[in-house]
């Protein structure tokens, strides 16, 4: 007999067993025989899954993986599914015999309880195995139907269950029929020696019984009784799921070579506190710090002793056992700083090995990521750092020349390494965190190995949706009390989320009262919604007031609530003020010059700017592309520098992150954080003594019947009155309010009245973990979840040269190459909201030409005159008010 100890190293591997393939031969590829994949996929989970990792029951989590590893695929040993593969001849009776999981599931449950393993674990096996390759599912009701069978029942009238289960059982008499080898041995390794094949076949009916027991509903009829699950198992078969897919799905990515092995793949190289210490120790050399200085002084004073404090906290707080840890500091304090900080020396504390720094929006991770970057002296595609949102090219690759052919490397597996988050420091969004905690895709699961015995940073939490501010604390507790992590959230208006949360910062409200930068003005229409919520400004009584803070030399900021509030504010600036240089207009003639909107110059276009006229005028906003927007805050950074005074007119984009000093702030009402975020953009850097912020309450546009800050921020909860009753509580006699006032007390007392008042967040979400009910959760998104079409705006030859491409390469079937443009043109892409699928704005959009005929985003090109009303160099994208053109298309 053929041996094939050559591939397998097993000596007792018959011919039978050596043609049983996991992967076929494909485009000149070898296949991968299926024992040389369970092999493989067990090496790797010992990569993915930490020694020292326990299920709640004290069980060693590796091995618990490792022996759902060597049976994932047995399903595949099937003559059917190799005659599906195309290796053997034939065809199976019924496509359902080729399915490998459900076999697989079976055996994985089988294999644990005969290691000794609690029943709970051998349950989450089942499900892991069971959907390897698809969605966590309502588990305690898919282990029901999948095990439970009714009894007296004639064949014809079984249900899709029962059927399901003939079928297994005819896939296990196949195997033993044709390669009783092959599974004899997987079963020996997957039991380490307490089972056996003969025994798991004989048994298999009573074995249908023994899971259906741990579901089943008793003294009541068949049943699914959620309550025999504990509050743990949905983490235990989240953990068990994810390691696994990341194991098989790395594995199949480089089946060409699967022997080529690395742990070095898998793992993190560690951004070092000492390099950081260094890197704030020359920041601090570089500024005077005294307390009894000059203003400059001492906020590098306090700026060093928030860093100092906080580190030295943070050593404590791992030492006592971790959980979840608080940095409240006002802006200019030092956050991030504080929290990297924070974050390594837990790191090394504990014996952990990553880092995940989550924040609310993709506009400012470039910030976080562009700091780090010089820090550490790195780019984003190796193993310290890594940026995970959708506009980033997120990938790992070795540093060493040579290595980029490594198996473990080739590109599908250096995207899979850095999408699960294996680098060293993972710059990530809240979307991408919570959502691959909260019933995640297949491959968004392949996160979760990584969240193990790692420090995850939350900046700006007060951020997240109010419907998750009682899932986040579940997921949160899931992440400490599993997963063995640390948590850090970290904000100057803490939203009172993780009851039991340990503050690392002494005494906050001295950084607040010693950092005050800003005094806040209500507006007399803000002061009417107080007393009466009626009487909104104008907008021609703001734009009064803009031009006359413009005019006096002030660089101004204008936060808006919505873009159509953002638009027209922007255009009656426009027409009340036509000599305003518009910086949107001089980008654009430079992006026309350069070619290429990341090689605009910000300076460049600042300089310009200045040069074309004294006063400038600035709009942001989402319809603007991201690559540009991105220039225009960079400019804006700039300007205010150079102290040009410039009119800037803003959704809420630029509320977190965005390092932009202002003059003065103008804020359509808003929740008080929001409020306080905006005052963050005022004299941010202290050029003067106290920057302005003025609240007010601007009216609905046209043909609008609610204010925007009622539209935004009434919906579902009404916070708007809250907020303004916290601000009446703290506003005193006088003109102003002091920044403490707002920025600390009224942040507390209005957090602590949406708690009481609004009892803010869904329990049901919260549920939905304790009763591990994946399924619900996989449809919550922390997303607003409103119709939107995205569309791609070219501006320059090389991005209308991209399009065709892409349609060039759907021509020729070439689907890779269209992925990897239609990921270039990302950030040339922005997402247009509509309210109903029969409304203008969705038919208009509708009509726009798609990239190619299977995708779901648009493109226009402004330089073609059927497309020039839908883009505006200034406001950015535009769904245009006259259609005559568009009918004629």
């Amino acid at each position: 007999m053929w041996s094939c100890a050559a591939s397998t190293g097993e000596p007792w591997c018959s011919s039978e067993m050596a043609t049983r393939y996991s992967h076929p031969p494909d485009e000149g590829h070898d296949g991968v025989f299926l024992w040389d994949h369970l092999e493989d996929v067990t090496e790797r989970v010992r990569y993915v899954v930490p020694s020292d990792a326990r299920t709640p029951a004290g069980e060693p989590m590796r091995d618990v993986v490792e022996t759902l590893a060597y049976v994932h695929d047995f399903g595949k040993a099937t003559t059917h599914f190799q005659q599906y593969l195309g290796v053997q001849s034939g065809t199976p009776p019924d496509e359902r015999y080729r399915y490998h999981a459900p076999v697989g599931a079976f055996t994985a449950y089988y294999a644990l309880d005969a290691r000794g393993y609690d029943a709970e674990t051998c349950l989450a096996g089942f499900v892991a195995v069971g959907k390897h390759h698809g969605a966590l599912p309502d588990i305690a009701k898919y282990v029901f139907d999948r095990s439970h069978r009714r009894e007296n029942v004639s064949p014809s009238d079984w249900n899709t269950d029962e059927k399901r289960q003939v079928i297994v059982a005819k896939q296990l008499e196949n195997i033993d029929d044709h390669v009783p080898d092959l599974a004899s041995e997987i079963i020996q390794k997957a039991t380490a020696g307490n089972g056996s094949w003969e025994a798991f076949c004989e048994g298999f009916l009573e074995l249908l019984g023994e899971i259906e027991s741990t579901v089943a509903a008793t003294g009541t009829g068949p049943g699914v009784d959620r309550g025999s699950l504990s509050a743990s198992c949905y983490a235990l078969v989240l953990e068990c799921w994810g390691s696994l897919v990341l194991a098989d799905k790395t594995s199949a990515a480089s089946a060409s070579r699967a022997s080529e092995l690395s742990e070095d793949a898998y793992a993190a190289e560690q951004p070092s506190l000492e390099r950081l210490d260094e890197y704030i120790g020359d920041l601090e050399a570089d500024a005077c710090a005294d307390p009894e200085g000059t203003r400059s002084e001492r906020l590098n004073h306090y700026r060093s002793r928030a860093q100092s404090t906080v580190l030295e906290n943070a050593e404590s707080f791992a030492d006592d056992g971790g959980g979840v840890a608080t940095i409240t500091l006002p802006t200019g304090m030092g956050k991030t700083l504080a929290g990297l900080s924070a974050a390594l020396s837990i790191r090394n504390r504990t014996g952990g090995e990553r880092i995940v720094y989550a924040l609310p929006f993709t506009s400012i991770i470039d910030q976080v990521v562009d700091e780090a970057q010089d820090i550490y002296e790195t780019d984003t595609a190796g193993r310290l750092l890594t940026a995970h949102h959708h506009l980033a090219e997120t990938t790992i690759r070795d540093v060493n020349e040579g290595d980029v052919d490594k198996a473990d490397l080739h590109d599908d597996v250096a995207g899979m390494l850095a999408e699960s988050w294996r680098a060293g420091l993972t710059v990530t969004t809240f979307v991408q965190l919570f959502e691959s905690l909260a019933g995640p895709a297949n491959k968004q699961s392949m996160k979760v190995p990584a969240l193990r015995n790692s420090v995850i940073v939350l900046d700006e939490p007060q951020s997240l949706p109010l419907d998750w501010w009682k899932l986040v604390p579940r997921l949160v507790t899931m992440l400490t009390e599993r997963y063995d992590a640390t948590v850090i959230a970290m904000t100057a208006t803490q939203p009172q989320l993780f009851d039991s949360a340990v503050e690392l910062v002494d005494e906050p409200t001295a950084y607040f009262e010693a950092t005050e930068r800003v005094r806040y003005r209500l507006d007399q229409s803000t002061e009417r919604y107080i007393d009466e919520q009626d009487g909104a400004k104008s907008y021609d009584d703001a734009v009064t007031e803009l031009l006359e803070t413009l005019e006096g030399g002030d660089a101004t900021l204008a936060v808006c609530n919505t873009i159509d509030s953002a638009r027209k504010l922007t255009e009656l600036v426009a027409q009340r003020s036509p000599g305003l240089v518009d910086i949107g207009e001089i980008y654009a003639d430079e992006l026309e010059a350069v070619g290429d909107p990341e090689a605009v110059d910000p300076a460049a276009v600042a300089k310009r700017a200045e040069a074309a006229g004294d006063l400038s005028i600035l709009h942001l906003s989402t319809r603007l592309r991201p690559v540009d927007r991105l220039t225009l805050i960079e400019t804006a950074k700039e300007l205010t520098g150079r102290g040009h005074p410039f009119l800037t007119i803003s959704t809420q984009l630029v509320e977190a992150g965005v390092d932009i000093s202002f003059d003065r702030v103008y804020r359509d009402l808003a929740p008080i954080d929001s409020i306080v975020q905006a005052a963050g953009r005022c004299n941010r850097s202290f050029e003067r003594d106290r920057g302005e912020v003025t609240v007010w309450w601007l009216e609905a546009p046209e043909e609008q019947e609610r204010t925007p800050a009622e539209a935004v921020y009434n919906r579902g909860v009404s916070l708007l009155p809250v907020a303004a009753r916290t601000l009446e509580s703290v506003r005193g006699d006088g003109e102003f309010l002091e920044e403490t006032a707002v920025a600390k007390d009224a942040v507390e007392k209005y957090y602590e009245a949406l708690h009481r008042e609004k009892n803010v967040g869904k329990e049901t979400y919260a549920s939905y973990v304790d009763e591990a009910r994946a399924d619900e959760l996989e449809n919550l998104s922390l997303i607003d979840q409103r119709n939107a079409i995205d569309v791609v705006v070219c501006r320059t030859d090389e991005e209308r040269a991209a399009v065709d491409a892409i349609e060039n390469a759907v021509d020729r079937y070439e689907f890779d190459e269209v992925n990897r443009r239609m990921d270039d043109l990302r950030t040339r892409q922005v997402s247009v909201p509509f309210y109903s699928a029969d409304s203008k704005e969705a038919r208009e959009l509708g009509d726009l030409p798609p990239i190619h005929p299977e995708a779901d985003v648009r493109y226009v090109d402004p330089s073609r005159p059927e497309f020039a009303d839908f883009f505006d160099p200034t406001t950015g994208f535009v769904v245009p008010d006259n259609t005559v053109e568009r009918r004629f298309l």
